[in-house]
């Protein structure tokens, strides 16, 4: 100890150490797929849920996992996450397709300025 109840920094992490269960998780995503599979309950299916912790996107996955969290009769969670995520996946997949159809519509007649277009109303004008 230093002056004045200081410690050196070395102390500080010293007293902060994770303890080393042994694994190989060096990712992020890695360690999201764990957690995945420990709250699904299903350990076994690890590399699953760690393959799509790194290739999927991370709202729909932790939206399918709140989803399960919240069924809490669930026969078998990890049938009902795969389930909600499939459905959410193809909710985002419609979206996309929706928006890129807006676009090229306005792609399409961008160049218009419908306001200023006169509608023909017979024969008189």
């Amino acid at each position: 100890m230093s002056k004045k109840g200081m410690q050196s920094v070395g102390d500080l992490f010293n007293k902060f150490k994770l303890q080393d269960k042994g694994g190989y998780i060096t990712q992020e995503f890695q360690d999201f797929g764990y957690r995945m599979a420990v709250e699904l309950d299903d350990i076994e299916r690890t590399s699953l849920y760690m393959r799509l912790a790194k290739r999927e996107s991370r709202g729909i996955l932790e939206r399918a996992l709140g989803f399960v969290k919240d069924a809490a009769n669930a026969k078998s969670k990890s049938r009902l996450f795969m389930w909600k995520f499939a459905q959410l996946k193809k909710e985002k997949k419609a979206l996309e397709e929706d928006k890129d159809i807006q676009k090229s519509q306005e792609s399409l007649w961008g160049d218009i300025d419908f306001k200023n277009v006169k509608k023909k109303k017979g024969n008189n004008e």
